[in-house]
Protein backbone atom coordinates (compact mmCIF):
# COMPACT_ATOMS: atom_id res chain seq x y z
CA UNK A 1 0.00 0.00 0.00
CA UNK A 2 1.22 3.50 -0.90
CA UNK A 3 2.75 5.57 2.08
CA UNK A 4 0.13 8.41 1.23
CA UNK A 5 -2.32 5.44 1.13
CA UNK A 6 -1.71 4.12 4.66
CA UNK A 7 -1.64 7.56 6.09
CA UNK A 8 -4.94 8.29 4.96
CA UNK A 9 -6.38 4.93 5.83
CA UNK A 10 -4.94 5.42 9.51
CA UNK A 11 -6.56 9.04 9.64
CA UNK A 12 -9.76 7.62 8.67
CA UNK A 13 -9.42 4.84 11.10
CA UNK A 14 -8.42 7.18 13.72
CA UNK A 15 -11.34 10.07 13.44
CA UNK A 16 -13.95 7.25 13.75
CA UNK A 17 -12.29 6.15 16.80
CA UNK A 18 -12.22 9.24 18.39
CA UNK A 19 -15.69 9.70 17.50
CA UNK A 20 -16.78 6.94 19.33
CA UNK A 21 -18.31 6.98 23.23
CA UNK A 22 -17.23 4.51 25.43
CA UNK A 23 -20.46 4.93 27.63
CA UNK A 24 -22.55 4.51 24.35
CA UNK A 25 -20.91 1.43 23.76
CA UNK A 26 -21.30 -0.49 27.37
CA UNK A 27 -17.56 -0.25 27.78
CA UNK A 28 -16.24 0.57 31.48
CA UNK A 29 -14.10 3.79 31.85
CA UNK A 30 -11.66 2.51 34.82
CA UNK A 31 -9.60 5.63 34.24
CA UNK A 32 -9.63 8.98 33.27
CA UNK A 33 -9.39 9.56 29.13
CA UNK A 34 -6.68 12.19 27.73
CA UNK A 35 -8.62 12.27 24.18
CA UNK A 36 -11.64 11.79 23.60
CA UNK A 37 -13.38 8.80 21.94
CA UNK A 38 -12.23 5.11 22.35
CA UNK A 39 -8.72 3.76 23.18
CA UNK A 40 -6.76 1.80 20.37
CA UNK A 41 -6.75 -1.12 22.52
CA UNK A 42 -10.67 -0.70 23.08
CA UNK A 43 -11.31 -0.85 19.24
CA UNK A 44 -8.76 -3.70 18.69
CA UNK A 45 -10.74 -6.05 20.89
CA UNK A 46 -14.03 -4.96 19.76
CA UNK A 47 -12.52 -6.19 16.46
CA UNK A 48 -10.77 -8.84 17.65
CA UNK A 49 -7.50 -8.24 16.30
CA UNK A 50 -4.54 -7.83 17.89
CA UNK A 51 -3.68 -4.03 19.62
CA UNK A 52 -0.04 -4.03 18.15
CA UNK A 53 -1.53 -4.93 14.58
CA UNK A 54 -4.07 -2.26 15.26
CA UNK A 55 -1.49 0.36 16.33
CA UNK A 56 0.50 -0.37 13.28
CA UNK A 57 -2.82 0.22 10.59
CA UNK A 58 -3.89 3.83 12.26
CA UNK A 59 0.07 4.65 12.29
CA UNK A 60 -0.65 4.05 8.61
CA UNK A 61 2.76 1.59 8.61
CA UNK A 62 2.76 -1.42 6.21
CA UNK A 63 -0.12 -3.59 7.34
CA UNK A 64 -2.36 -5.30 4.67
CA UNK A 65 -5.60 -5.92 6.23
CA UNK A 66 -8.00 -9.07 5.22
CA UNK A 67 -11.69 -8.35 4.01
CA UNK A 68 -12.87 -10.00 7.50
CA UNK A 69 -10.64 -7.85 9.12
CA UNK A 70 -12.22 -4.84 7.23
CA UNK A 71 -15.61 -5.74 8.10
CA UNK A 72 -14.46 -6.75 11.79
CA UNK A 73 -13.20 -2.94 12.40
CA UNK A 74 -16.12 -1.59 10.58
CA UNK A 75 -18.42 -2.65 12.63
CA UNK A 76 -16.39 -2.03 15.64
CA UNK A 77 -16.55 1.62 14.88
CA UNK A 78 -20.33 1.41 13.99
CA UNK A 79 -19.59 2.98 10.26
CA UNK A 80 -22.76 3.29 8.87
CA UNK A 81 -22.87 2.41 5.09
CA UNK A 82 -20.92 5.48 3.56
CA UNK A 83 -18.08 5.26 5.51
CA UNK A 84 -17.67 1.08 5.18
CA UNK A 85 -17.24 1.20 1.89
CA UNK A 86 -14.95 4.12 1.77
CA UNK A 87 -13.29 2.40 4.59
CA UNK A 88 -13.27 -0.67 2.29
CA UNK A 89 -11.66 1.12 -0.97
CA UNK A 90 -8.75 2.53 1.44
CA UNK A 91 -8.31 -0.91 3.20
CA UNK A 92 -8.58 -3.03 -0.05
CA UNK A 93 -8.06 -1.37 -3.08
CA UNK A 94 -5.01 1.40 -2.31
CA UNK A 95 -3.28 1.33 -5.64
CA UNK A 96 -4.52 4.00 -7.80
CA UNK A 97 -2.64 5.32 -11.13
CA UNK A 98 -2.14 9.23 -11.08
CA UNK A 99 -5.29 11.08 -11.65
CA UNK A 100 -6.04 12.46 -14.88
CA UNK A 101 -8.93 14.56 -15.95
CA UNK A 102 -12.13 12.57 -17.62
CA UNK A 103 -12.97 13.17 -21.07
CA UNK A 104 -16.34 13.21 -21.94
CA UNK A 105 -17.84 11.07 -25.31
CA UNK A 106 -19.24 13.84 -28.18
CA UNK A 107 -22.33 11.89 -28.22
CA UNK A 108 -22.73 12.04 -24.56
CA UNK A 109 -21.85 15.64 -24.59
CA UNK A 110 -24.48 16.58 -27.45
CA UNK A 111 -27.05 14.44 -25.04
CA UNK A 112 -26.74 16.54 -22.35
CA UNK A 113 -26.98 19.92 -24.43
CA UNK A 114 -30.11 18.70 -25.99
CA UNK A 115 -31.32 18.31 -22.62
CA UNK A 116 -34.25 20.75 -21.91
CA UNK A 117 -34.25 20.45 -17.74
CA UNK A 118 -30.53 21.80 -16.15
CA UNK A 119 -27.81 19.21 -16.40
CA UNK A 120 -24.22 18.71 -16.26
CA UNK A 121 -21.43 16.15 -15.92
CA UNK A 122 -18.42 16.21 -13.27
CA UNK A 123 -15.22 13.88 -12.66
CA UNK A 124 -14.34 12.13 -9.71
CA UNK A 125 -12.32 15.45 -8.74
CA UNK A 126 -15.87 17.28 -9.06
CA UNK A 127 -14.56 19.34 -12.45
CA UNK A 128 -17.01 20.24 -14.41
CA UNK A 129 -16.80 18.58 -18.00
CA UNK A 130 -20.12 19.39 -20.12
CA UNK A 131 -23.26 21.39 -19.54
CA UNK A 132 -26.41 22.49 -20.75
CA UNK A 133 -28.29 26.11 -21.56
CA UNK A 134 -30.79 25.12 -18.58
CA UNK A 135 -27.68 24.83 -16.47
CA UNK A 136 -26.52 28.30 -17.51
CA UNK A 137 -29.57 29.71 -16.77
CA UNK A 138 -29.60 28.32 -12.81
CA UNK A 139 -25.97 28.46 -11.84
CA UNK A 140 -24.66 31.28 -14.06
CA UNK A 141 -22.55 31.61 -16.94
CA UNK A 142 -20.55 28.65 -16.38
CA UNK A 143 -18.81 29.05 -19.95
CA UNK A 144 -17.39 32.24 -18.81
CA UNK A 145 -15.56 30.98 -15.89
CA UNK A 146 -12.16 30.62 -16.30
CA UNK A 147 -10.97 26.97 -17.25
CA UNK A 148 -9.54 26.19 -13.88
CA UNK A 149 -12.54 27.39 -12.01
CA UNK A 150 -14.60 25.12 -13.64
CA UNK A 151 -15.29 22.72 -10.96
CA UNK A 152 -18.49 22.10 -8.39
CA UNK A 153 -16.60 22.99 -5.09
CA UNK A 154 -15.30 25.94 -6.27
CA UNK A 155 -18.44 27.55 -7.47
CA UNK A 156 -19.83 26.10 -4.73
CA UNK A 157 -17.63 27.14 -1.76
CA UNK A 158 -15.78 30.31 -3.57
CA UNK A 159 -18.20 31.87 -5.31
CA UNK A 160 -20.88 34.11 -4.08
CA UNK A 161 -23.37 33.60 -6.69
CA UNK A 162 -24.08 29.86 -4.94
CA UNK A 163 -24.85 31.67 -1.34
CA UNK A 164 -27.29 33.81 -2.76
CA UNK A 165 -28.70 30.53 -4.88
CA UNK A 166 -29.24 28.33 -1.57
CA UNK A 167 -29.88 30.63 0.83
CA UNK A 168 -29.90 29.39 4.23
CA UNK A 169 -29.37 25.84 2.89
CA UNK A 170 -25.87 26.63 2.07
CA UNK A 171 -24.31 25.26 4.35
CA UNK A 172 -25.88 22.25 4.55
CA UNK A 173 -25.08 21.59 0.89
CA UNK A 174 -21.74 23.21 1.11
CA UNK A 175 -21.25 20.35 3.58
CA UNK A 176 -22.44 17.74 2.09
CA UNK A 177 -20.53 18.08 -1.29
CA UNK A 178 -17.35 18.37 0.84
CA UNK A 179 -18.12 15.06 2.40
CA UNK A 180 -18.85 13.73 -1.37
CA UNK A 181 -15.63 15.14 -2.35
CA UNK A 182 -13.05 13.82 1.04
CA UNK A 183 -14.22 10.13 0.02
CA UNK A 184 -12.71 10.86 -3.32
CA UNK A 185 -9.86 12.81 -1.95
CA UNK A 186 -8.52 10.06 -0.02
CA UNK A 187 -8.67 7.34 -2.56
CA UNK A 188 -5.84 9.37 -4.28
CA UNK A 189 -4.37 10.34 -1.31
CA UNK A 190 -1.33 11.99 -2.21
CA UNK A 191 -2.07 13.30 -5.63
CA UNK A 192 -1.45 17.10 -6.40
CA UNK A 193 -4.85 17.20 -8.11
CA UNK A 194 -6.66 16.78 -5.37
CA UNK A 195 -4.29 18.05 -2.28
CA UNK A 196 -4.13 21.70 -4.67
CA UNK A 197 -7.74 21.62 -4.57
CA UNK A 198 -8.05 20.97 -1.21
CA UNK A 199 -5.90 23.43 0.01
CA UNK A 200 -7.74 25.91 -2.40
CA UNK A 201 -10.81 25.41 -0.87
CA UNK A 202 -9.20 25.64 2.59
CA UNK A 203 -7.73 29.35 1.33
CA UNK A 204 -10.59 30.65 0.10
CA UNK A 205 -13.65 29.36 1.89
CA UNK A 206 -13.92 30.03 6.09
CA UNK A 207 -15.78 27.22 6.69
CA UNK A 208 -14.02 24.59 5.24
CA UNK A 209 -11.57 23.31 7.37
CA UNK A 210 -13.92 22.51 10.26
CA UNK A 211 -15.95 20.46 8.05
CA UNK A 212 -12.97 18.86 6.47
CA UNK A 213 -11.49 18.27 9.93
CA UNK A 214 -14.31 15.77 10.78
CA UNK A 215 -13.85 13.78 8.26
CA UNK A 216 -17.11 13.04 6.85
CA UNK A 217 -17.68 10.35 3.60
CA UNK A 218 -20.78 10.71 1.58
CA UNK A 219 -21.68 9.85 -1.28
CA UNK A 220 -24.13 11.10 -4.22
CA UNK A 221 -28.22 10.30 -4.09
CA UNK A 222 -31.36 11.72 -5.18
CA UNK A 223 -32.80 14.55 -3.53
CA UNK A 224 -34.53 18.14 -3.52
CA UNK A 225 -33.25 21.28 -2.93
CA UNK A 226 -34.65 24.74 -2.53
CA UNK A 227 -33.33 27.47 -4.86
CA UNK A 228 -33.71 30.87 -4.84
CA UNK A 229 -33.87 32.84 -8.27
CA UNK A 230 -34.60 35.30 -5.94
CA UNK A 231 -37.83 33.61 -4.90
CA UNK A 232 -37.66 29.76 -3.36
CA UNK A 233 -37.90 27.36 -6.14
CA UNK A 234 -38.02 23.80 -5.18
CA UNK A 235 -36.15 21.29 -7.73
CA UNK A 236 -35.84 17.29 -7.62
CA UNK A 237 -32.55 16.18 -8.47
CA UNK A 238 -30.74 13.07 -9.61
CA UNK A 239 -27.12 11.58 -9.93
CA UNK A 240 -26.36 8.97 -12.54
CA UNK A 241 -22.87 7.10 -13.74
CA UNK A 242 -21.92 6.98 -17.43
CA UNK A 243 -22.03 3.46 -18.92
CA UNK A 244 -19.41 4.49 -21.19
CA UNK A 245 -17.08 5.59 -17.95
CA UNK A 246 -18.03 5.28 -14.42
CA UNK A 247 -16.38 8.13 -13.28
CA UNK A 248 -18.27 10.64 -15.09
CA UNK A 249 -21.31 11.61 -13.34
CA UNK A 250 -24.58 13.11 -14.90
CA UNK A 251 -26.87 15.34 -12.89
CA UNK A 252 -29.77 16.45 -13.69
CA UNK A 253 -32.44 18.98 -11.90
CA UNK A 254 -35.94 18.88 -12.26
CA UNK A 255 -38.30 22.17 -10.78
CA UNK A 256 -41.14 20.41 -8.72
CA UNK A 257 -43.30 23.16 -9.55
CA UNK A 258 -46.28 21.88 -7.10
CA UNK A 259 -45.31 18.83 -7.01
Amino acid sequence: MPDAARAGLGEFLRSRRERLSPAALGLPDRRRRRTPGLRREEVAELAGIGVDWYIRLEQGRTVSPSSETVEALASALRLDPAERAHLRELALNPARTPFTPERVPEATRRLVESLTEPAYITGRRWDLLAWNRAADDLFGDLAASPEADRNILVWLLLGERSRRLFGDGWAAQARHVVAQFRAAHDLWAGDPAFTELAARLQAGCPEFAAWWGRHDVGHSGPGRKTLYRPEPEDFDYATFQAAEDPALRLTIYAPTRGR
